[in-house]
């Protein structure tokens, strides 16, 4: 002590004796008397707490999801051969009814030779309001329980095209008539056409090809049909199409529908890897339906064109280093801002605060109050 100077007193901010670890405390803390405590303090913490639970949650669901690049080019190679994908319930016996293929090379193709059919009744499909009697899943489809994996229903991210498509695709089975009687028929199955524009068409038997003078009776006409499946390429059930789950209605005997149809071949891929990619196609389709005269040909006719470029489809996701860097951005991010909100709340408080007191010490205590 030096004139009643105490420097140990003085330095109070040295180590305890004995505590070793305090003495290498590189970020020495403030003493508790040099501390206040406000409750402001507390709610910030809370909610940026709640903040940066929010940002967190959001970076890993975006990270597990994955990010989707959709890119056009020019399709290299030329390919000759395509597959047409039908699961489609006509509202007509099946020996009246006549499938054929009519492409841009003048083939033609007798597509009912080859598909399956199936004799089947429109009460099991559709109900007398013209609505799916199975009723629709819960993305809002309608279930027609046919031509379809229930383990496709849903499937939104490449990741999940891609597993489903490797599994063996098939076809599921009509359903039992159960006593009802047979008037519809089920035509389904794969056909390999030739890659290009080209018309599926679904006629009655004797119109629009000579069948050795056979001729349905009009009044046998109805071509209100259920589309199950329309795809082209290889058949995955796992990715959705513009026509699956249609559903039309036939007002009149002679009516005809008409689907327009613009194919684009498309490649599903994850990170660019070559082991996990599909080549498929995709359409978009426009449609038209109206009732004709008894001198034009009535039927279903699906009238599809083939675009000369491709739609790459590619799933990427960051690496685990490049996710936990972005996670630490984020959060320090969360806790500066939330530092500067509390440092400005308080100079506000404060501000505030003093302009109250010098108010009040205007009307009570102050000098000229005392005097009068």
């Amino acid at each position: 002590m030096m004139n009643g100077y105490d420097e140990k007193g003085h330095f109070d901010d040295e180590p305890e004796p004995g505590s070793f670890v305090r003495a290498f405390d590189a970020f020495p803390k403030s003493k508790p008397q040099y501390v206040t405590r406000t409750s402001g303090g507390g709610k910030w913490t809370v909610a940026m707490s709640i903040v940066s639970l929010i940002l967190l949650w959001s970076e890993i669901g975006r990270w597990w999801r994955g990010e989707e690049d959709h890119t056009f080019s020019v399709e290299k190679g030329v390919g000759h051969s395509m597959q047409i994908n039908l699961d489609i319930v006509m509202k007509m016996q099946c020996k009246d009814l006549h499938v054929n293929v009519q492409d841009a090379a003048g083939d033609r193709i007798l597509a009912g030779s080859r598909l399956k059919e199936d004799p089947t009744s429109w009460s099991q499909w559709v109900d007398a309001k013209g609505v799916h009697k199975l009723g629709r899943d819960s993305n809002g489809r309608a279930i027609t329980g046919a031509g379809w994996h229930e383990e496709g229903f849903g499937e939104e991210h490449v990741h999940d095209i891609i597993a489903i498509g490797r599994k063996k695709a098939r076809w599921a089975k009509t359903p039992r008539l159960w006593g009802n009687p047979a008037d519809s028929c089920r035509i389904y199955g794969s056909l390999d056409l030739n890659k290009v524009q080209g018309d599926f068409h679904i006629t009655a038997r004797g119109h629009g090809y000579a069948e050795f003078g056979e001729h349905l009776d009009h009044n046998a006409f109805n071509f209100s049909h259920v589309i199950s499946e329309l795809s082209f390429g290889p058949y995955y059930p796992s990715l959705v199409n513009p026509l699956d789950r249609t559903i039309n209605v036939a007002e009149a005997h002679f009516h005809k529908f008409q689907y327009f149809m613009s194919v684009v071949p498309t490649v599903y891929s994850v990170d660019g890897s070559s082991s996990n990619t599909i080549t498929t196609n995709q359409y978009a389709v426009t449609e038209q339906s109206k009732e004709i005269s008894e001198r034009m040909v009535p039927g279903v006719f699906f009238k599809y064109d083939i675009e000369p470029i491709l739609l790459t489809i590619e799933e990427r996701r960051d690496s685990f280093l490049t996710f936990i860097i972005k996670v630490v951005n984020i959060l320090s991010g969360a806790l500066v801002a939330g530092h500067w909100g509390f440092t400005i709340s308080e100079w506000l408080r404060e501000v505030v605060g003093r302009r109250r007191r010098r108010q009040t010490e205007g009307f009570i205590g102050t000098k000229a109050g005392l005097d009068e």
